[in-house]
């Protein structure tokens, strides 16, 4: 069986553990468990204090866990008094649409994990001790310690008082109906108690309280969950996948790499065409000037020298113009495009940039490439400049 180490804290910040599976302790023992019972273990379970941990139940129709623990605290929120982002709460699904619910005060589990914390314990679980009381059926079960009492009338139902205190409680719960029989079990050395209600059986100076409440396993609840989740478990159950993860990453790198080396081998091709056609450019047009060749690409100086050669209406209408701008409109990605009229001979340029820089800053690309164009428009919005260019043709 798993190797399983259960815990009780106790109220004042006191611990007992004992050991189930492994080496099983015979008896629950004082104080931190040792260092070796703690690496050992494959479930450590600690039970805190009933007193601090509302039980109760609601129905719910939530689908999706998400769902339920977002309408849980508006479920319960009257049947508690702190505010409800003050509150965590856990749940477990039962039958049809009910849900056991246990509530406990944010800063006292904090508190709890913070005393574990200092004794080097990390918890899987943590659940209330009045979850831990087992349950007959059609009974409830009080269990009596010295100092205090828990008392457990259903799954999702239990209190905790004073051994002093007991009587007077079960008097007030029967409330006109005749209280479910119940199971005692006392581990004080006193005389038994006299209770107001059907006792089943009476257990008497019982020894061990921890191994008796060893026997539950707590409905299946785990007041770690959520923004308390343990992550330690996780990081364990993710081990045995980061040799595979650590391998898929590395070839994610060497993809990565070789895709890398063959952008920058495109890059370097690009640039000796790029190169040669230029050459090739100055040398079948010797008229050529510097600022011409830095201005315009190998591609756009022969189209433009094959339009003037052919002539013509087209040279200088539509198509001419259009093969100006579009060289323009797609090097840049910092413009979108709106909108094109051509009116009378002229171009109006609806574009969307960033900022009015940009859209200047096409315009005296559109000039730089022969084009006579002006801003006539520029309205600034939400989501950038809305510009507006009017190009008039060739200059």
């Amino acid at each position: 069986m798993p190797d399983r180490l259960l815990l009780r804290l106790a109220s004042d910040g006191g611990l007992s553990w004992l050991r189930r599976g492994g080496t099983p302790s015979s008896a629950s023992m004082p104080g931190t468990p040792p260092v070796s019972a703690l690496a050992a273990a494959d479930d450590v379970v600690v039970l805190v204090p009933a007193e601090d941990v509302l039980l109760t139940e609601v129905t719910l129709g939530a689908r999706s866990r998400a769902q339920l623990m977002q309408a849980l605290p508006y479920a319960v929120e009257d049947q508690v008094l702190d505010p409800v982002e003050d509150l965590h709460f856990a749940a477990v699904r039962g039958d049809g649409d009910r849900v056991g619910v246990a509530v406990v005060a944010k800063e006292r589990l904090r508190g709890w994990l913070q005393r574990l914390d200092e004794a080097g314990i990390r918890a899987d679980r943590l659940l209330p001790e009045s979850l831990a009381l087992p349950l007959a059926d059609g009974h409830a079960t009080a269990m009596i310690e010295p100092a205090h009492a828990v008392v457990r009338l259903g799954p999702w139902s239990a209190f905790a008082c004073g051994p002093a205190e007991l009587p007077g409680w079960l008097a007030q719960l029967g409330g006109g109906h005749a209280p479910a029989p119940l199971d005692v079990h006392d581990f004080r050395a006193q005389p038994p108690l006299a209770l107001p209600v059907p006792v089943a059986t009476y257990r008497e100076k019982q020894r061990d309280a921890l191994a008796f409440l060893a026997s539950s396993d707590g409905a299946g609840l785990n007041l770690l969950d959520g923004e308390f989740a343990p992550r330690h478990r996780r990081l364990r159950a993710a081990h045995p996948w980061r040799i595979a993860a650590a391998l898929a990453a590395a070839c994610g790198l060497l993809a990565l790499a070789r895709l890398g080396l063959e952008v920058v081998q495109l890059a370097r091709t690009d640039a000796r065409l790029q190169a040669e056609a230029a050459a090739t450019v100055r040398a079948a047009f010797p008229d050529l000037d510097a600022a011409q060749l830095a201005r315009l690409s190998p591609e756009q100086i022969m189209r433009s020298r094959l339009d003037d050669q052919r002539g013509g209406d087209e040279s200088g209408g539509l198509l001419r113009t259009l093969a100006r701008i579009a060289p323009v409109l797609g090097s840049t990605t910092q413009v979108q495009t709106r909108g094109m009229e051509y009116r009378n001979g002229q171009f109006e340029l609806a574009l969307r940039a960033g900022n009015v820089a940009i859209i200047d800053g096409v315009r005296e690309r559109l000039a730089a490439a022969g084009l006579a164009a002006e801003v006539t428009a520029a309205n600034p919005g939400a989501d950038g400049v809305d510009g507006r260019i009017r190009i008039g043709g060739a200059r």
